[in-house]
């Protein structure tokens, strides 16, 4: 007869740390930052639903690893330090049904616009841009951060049909054989009509309620993330980036102020989502998550949806199938986007414009009891 030390105990078994630690190792290899709840979930699926006791250990082992880069250290350290770990092993932060479909609506209405004749006609416009060096576009942006297309005066009548207009001014590029060269926004021409969607990007109506955008302005300063209306080019509708200001803001937007109160919304939307969706990278308060690694499709996509799902929400119409459209792969979704990230991002966004908010508090650091 067997004793009671016998017996095999719930918790008995092997330490799965290492093997978690290889496959946490293989995901990253790919261009994929999965919410921690995705992250458990294919833990189970590969190696047990045992390996969720050793999950903890072998993320802090790895976001201290010197063999990872610093984004996916950034990315594992986000995961303890939010709390979203903790919550993904409790399983309460399952997506929400609703919001998943709304998603799968988006991709559906964004394959079908993706094989009519006005996204062809987009493509062909913005495939005929001369493809300039990493460089010169640099050096582009330095000059006027709000470009998104240029030229130079000849490519603009030759290839566009397009002059440019009295007192154009100049943006100056580096060229072979030549010292520089000339080159010239989108806005600083004129001629044949512009394909519809980059007349219409960015164009969100409806019966708004204005009170939502000066909460959710409201809201976003109290993440200390500082949002402004200025005026941009007329293809480009909004940026988020990193703040210069050390100290006083954590990120920074910038709106096209041309835009109507609605359509301000929708890339306020769009644009905060970058920065909750973790694209630019996380907070040393870890109020949102590390994911830096995803491609440039990936991210196009979820922030789009999270700003589709709030508009819808709230009684607004907007291009955002048109413009999803652009990043989907043959119809396909790119490697690395999050549902469950995306479903999270847009509850957070719209109670942001829904309800104001205490402003968030920076994180405790709590120093370990010295040793006596």
């Amino acid at each position: 007869m067997s004793t009671p030390t016998d017996q095999p105990g719930l918790f008995d078994g092997p330490d799965l740390s290492k093997e978690i630690e290889k496959l946490i190792d293989r995901i990253l290899q790919d261009p994929i930052q999965p919410s921690a709840l995705e992250l458990c979930k294919t833990i189970e699926e590969e190696l047990g639903i045992k390996a969720r006791w050793d999950l903890g250990n072998a993320i802090r082992v790895l976001s201290e690893s010197s063999d990872l880069t610093r984004a996916s250290r950034a990315y594992l350290k986000s995961l303890l330090e939010s709390g979203d770990l903790d919550e993904a092993l409790r399983d309460t932060g399952s997506p929400q049904q609703e919001r998943i479909s709304s998603i799968d609506l988006l991709l559906r209405q964004s394959r079908q616009y993706g094989s009519s004749k006005a996204f062809q006609e987009l493509i062909d416009f913005m495939g005929s841009f001369r493809d300039y060096s990493p460089f010169n576009n640099m050096l582009v942006r330095l000059q006027n951060p709000s470009c998104s297309m240029y030229a130079t005066e000849h490519d603009w009548h030759e290839r566009f049909g397009r002059k440019l207009i009295e007192d154009a001014r100049p943006m100056l590029i580096l060229a072979p054989m030549h010292p520089v060269m000339l080159v010239y926004d989108i806005d600083q021409t004129e001629g044949p009509e512009l394909p519809q969607e980059l007349r219409s990007f960015s164009l969100f109506g409806g019966d708004f309620d204005t009170r939502c955008l000066t909460r959710l302005i409201q809201n976003a300063n109290g993440y200390r993330i500082d949002v402004k209306f200025k005026t941009l080019s007329s293809t480009n509708s909004g940026f988020a980036t990193v703040s210069e200001v050390k100290g006083d803001w954590k990120r920074r937007i910038v709106v096209h102020d041309q835009l109507d109160d609605p359509s301000r919304f929708g890339v306020l939307c769009h644009e905060l989502a970058h920065v909750l969706l973790g694209h630019l990278g996380s907070d040393l308060d870890y109020w949102w998550p590390a994911r830096e690694n995803l491609g440039r499709n990936a991210v196009e996509i979820e922030a789009e949806s999270v700003a589709w799902i709030v508009t819808k929400h709230l009684g607004l119409d907007g291009s955002s199938p048109a413009y999803v459209s652009r990043h989907l792969h043959d119809g396909h979704v790119p490697f690395g986007v999050s549902l469950d990230i995306i479903a999270k991002t847009s509850g957070l966004i719209e109670r942001m414009a829904t309800t104001l908010m205490p402003p968030k508090q920076p994180r405790v650091i709590r120093k370990s009891p010295k040793r006596k």
